[in-house]
């Protein structure tokens, strides 16, 4: 297709980066040429090629010059660790890698191929994911896995050769794929954005404006203070987001429409599909429906379907649905599975059918958090917290261990207007139970984010009095109970000063400071606190209002002779 293209309108722009252009018949001529070398060093099919190359004209040439020569190719960031990427390519058993400027590295002794024809059943790319063992794995996509993207995107979004897309995405996630052949398969041209301009939200809408792009991915967590307020006089059709759950709705009046889609890597970029329409519901936006030739199923533990409405398990089959794992016949096993219905990918996230068709999207079973017995989605949290007008995006995940465990809420706010704890905590408390408010709410400029623009969990920075959002101004305890028990906490804490709503995790207490809090307040005032007291009322006013509680039950059983000997015990104290 590219190359008829390039037979036809050899002049016409196939990639622009700035004020550089490269033609369709300029890209032809160079990929065949490459294609031609990397033939000669015994690139045919299943060979695979790694790609070592930064965004430019030359990482396009060179993925099509692979596939040219009838081999697979396989990108790789280069903000990788080398060690990761040594790993990456000895994994894929990589044959030759394409490196900076071109240069060719051949890592293995290979035989010329009788003939580069390649089917759909060929290897067309493999991207490397995370794996749970801590070691990434490989994701074999075909041909025929890839077809079906492109020609599900080119007749839903309607591409034509008049379209400019953008090129966003880190290099070795999958939503690059995304961003290229769809458009290049149709005439269209595709703009490379610069590494500054596509992490940061103001800029890059600014650069879609610029450049008059028509249809543009861009992953959730940079999509979602993006599409909030005006735009500027815009060419775009369409913005497509994924890769994250999406919490917020468009603002009414918008050039474009929001399109927010889903699918796991190994079911090839797109799964679910469907337009986001402007609006405030209650429940997050759904991730559309299964693209052609795609089915959802949404199982049980028993892998029996769940009645419309009750949440399930996201089981994915169909014509996207990859290979499998590369050099991991067990993993590949385990995850995609063989029913009498066909392949099926088992995800691990956890989804319910809408009334409409759509799904809504439940987030990650292994995402869930369990505190103090409760089990709870971080998401359902995330998506209240999204509606709150001072708060421009938001993360929730579990922090501290075991009985310590407890939820810390991320805000990015709206700028210049950055809301305190408690005036969140009251927002969330209309609509979520007691046990699902966070402990902390921890205050960011923006949201870490991997080099493929996901949610980087692990660089979230550990709550602390220099992060964490007030509550509200210092307010000094006053009745005898508060002022004791400001005092417990300042000495288990060695704190100098506790006020009335200072929080006793927050000022550094855990589980086994906690049981030492419990037994002086046994100590202190004759009753029985417990670590999920604690729990439940972690300041100073809170907890000298459950030990209020507990006294006054206790005076209300005693006689008058037996109240007066303890409050006589208690001053003495």
């Amino acid at each position: 297709m590219i190359a008829a293209t390039a037979a036809a309108n050899p002049d016409a722009p196939a990639l622009r980066m700035g004020a550089a252009r490269l033609t369709y018949g300029e890209l032809e001529s160079r990929a065949e040429r490459l294609a031609e070398k990397l033939r000669s060093l015994g690139v045919g099919p299943e060979v695979v090629v790694g790609v070592a190359l930064e965004r430019s004209f030359d990482y396009v040439v060179a993925t099509l010059a692979v596939w040219k020569a009838g081999g697979a190719y396989l990108p790789v960031d280069l903000e990788w660790p080398a060690e990761r990427r040594a790993f990456v390519f000895e994994d894929a058993r990589a044959a030759v890698v394409i490196g900076s400027g071109l240069s060719i590295e051949v890592r293995r002794e290979l035989e010329k191929p009788a003939t580069s024809d390649i089917t759909r059943e060929n290897l067309a790319y493999i991207i490397y994911t995370s794996g749970s063992t801590g070691k990434p794995k490989g994701v074999e996509v075909t041909h025929g896995n890839l077809l079906n993207l492109v020609f599900w995107h080119r007749r839903t979004f309607g591409i034509t050769a008049q379209d400019r897309a953008s090129h966003v995405a880190g290099l070795a996630f999958d939503a690059a794929v995304w961003e290229l052949w769809p458009y290049l398969s149709a005439g269209a041209s595709v703009t490379l954005a610069d590494e500054t301009t596509r992490t940061s939200p103001e800029l890059l809408r600014a650069w879609l404006a610029a450049e008059g792009v028509t249809v543009s991915f861009v992953p959730t967590a940079l999509a979602e203070p993006m599409f909030q307020g005006q735009w500027s006089a815009s060419a775009l059709r369409y913005l497509l987001t994924g890769a994250d759950t999406l919490h917020k709705y468009p603002d009414a009046g918008l050039p474009f429409q929001l399109v927010n889609n889903y699918g796991p890597t190994e079911c090839t970029v797109v799964a679910t599909s469907g337009v986001v329409r402007p609006g405030a519901a209650s429940a997050k936006p759904a991730i559309g429906s299964a693209i052609a030739n795609m089915q959802i199923h949404l199982l049980n533990e028993k892998m029996q379907p769940v009645a419309p409405g009750e949440t399930g398990e996201i089981y994915i089959g169909g014509t996207g649905v990859a290979r499998g794992y590369r050099n991991q016949p067990e993993l590949t096993a385990e995850r995609f599975i063989t029913t009498a219905g066909g392949r099926m990918y088992r995800t691990g996230d956890l989804g319910a059918m809408l009334p409409d068709g759509q799904i809504a999207f439940h987030g990650r079973v292994d995402h869930q958090e369990k505190i103090r017995g409760y089990r709870i989605e971080p998401d359902e949290i995330v998506c209240v917290l999204a509606r709150h007008p001072k708060v421009a995006t938001a993360a929730v995940v579990g922090v501290g261990a075991n009985s310590n465990r407890q939820l810390a809420a991320y805000i990015v706010p709206v700028s210049g207007e950055v809301p305190g704890s408690q005036e969140l905590r009251e927002f969330l408390s209309r609509e979520l139970p007691e046990y699902m408010i966070p402990s902390l709410f921890v205050k960011m400029d923006a949201l870490p984010l991997t080099s493929n623009g996901k949610l980087d969990r692990n660089a979230l920075p550990e709550p602390g009095p220099a992060n964490v959002l007030e509550t509200k101004a210092f307010r000094e305890p006053q009745t005898p109970i508060e002022i004791q028990m400001a005092s417990i906490l300042g000495e288990l804490l060695q704190v100098d000063q506790v006020g009335l709503d200072d929080n006793f995790f927050l000022l550094g207490g855990h589980s086994l400071l906690g049981t030492q809090l419990v037994l002086r307040a046994k100590d202190k005032f004759g009753v029985t606190l417990t670590l999920r007291d604690l729990f439940m009322a972690q300041t100073v006013g809170k907890l000298s209002d459950e030990i209020e509680r507990q006294l006054i039950e206790k005076l209300n059983a005693m006689s008058e002779e037996e109240a007066g000997q303890m409050l006589a015990q208690m001053e003495i104290q």
